[in-house]
């Protein structure tokens, strides 16, 4: 069976991994890469739903265990539903993040015990252990200047974009010891610098890792 190759793209609010997801994605079709892009929480009907629930804050008056139960029934749908035959079929899947954002916002920050988190992200992604993973390192001042910029001043902060900075500070050093831990699996990249910067380094990652695989990773497109 073919298989394909699984990226996600990891890192605090603001660092701007939605632009790279979007144009490396432009840049694999345009080598003939079949690419899918997606993202968490979401990605798979069901897990949209959840989304919604998560993003709102109408699972915070539960606790941060009842978002993980939550996260991980979203992963759960998404990587059978989405992920699992993609990459099954051959595609490049690059997904706007996945497992380690729970670790860091559920297990470090929502302060969860580590064998709990454990255990619920070996049920939700079943095997399905990203190839590759991009971490986006910025500062949160500036990640959160970003995001508020993004989304406009009129428009609320999100569940997450809300809370205070020594928090954003924890996550950022807590995504910088998840790639400490496997360097096999993480590449940093520093988001603070301008957008096309970060794309060259984020191509140049990339593609070294798809030049490993074999030609049948590739799928031509039609015509």
């Amino acid at each position: 069976m073919v298989h394909g190759f699984f990226i996600t793209f990891e890192g605090g609010e603001g660092a701007g991994k939605s632009t790279q997801i979007e144009r490396l994605a432009s840049k694999m079709r345009a080598k003939k890469y079949d690419v899918l892009v997606t993202r968490e929480p979401g990605g798979s009907p069901g897990a949209e739903a959840v989304r919604h629930v998560l993003l709102s804050g109408a699972a915070e008056p539960f606790g941060p265990r009842m978002e993980a139960l939550l996260f991980a029934a979203a992963r759960s749908d998404h990587v059978e539903q989405v992920i699992r035959p993609a990459v099954e079929r051959g595609s490049i899947v690059l997904c706007d993040r996945f497992m380690d954002s729970s670790r860091v916002y559920q297990g470090v920050t929502g302060g969860l015990d580590p064998a709990f988190m454990g255990a619920l992200e070996k049920v939700a992604i079943n095997g399905m252990v990203p190839d590759m993973t991009l971490i986006f390192d910025i500062d949160p001042a500036e990640g959160l200047r970003r995001a508020t910029a993004r989304r406009g001043t009129d428009a609320g902060a999100d569940r997450f974009e809300k809370e205070t900075l020594d928090i954003h500070q924890r996550r950022r050093e807590a995504f910088l010891a998840i790639a400490a831990a496997e360097p096999e699996r993480c590449i940093v990249v520093d988001a603070s610098a301008d957008p096309d910067t970060v794309e060259n380094v984020v191509t140049a990652a990339v593609f070294a890792a798809l030049e490993t695989m074999t030609p049948a990773h590739r799928k031509q497109a039609p015509g």
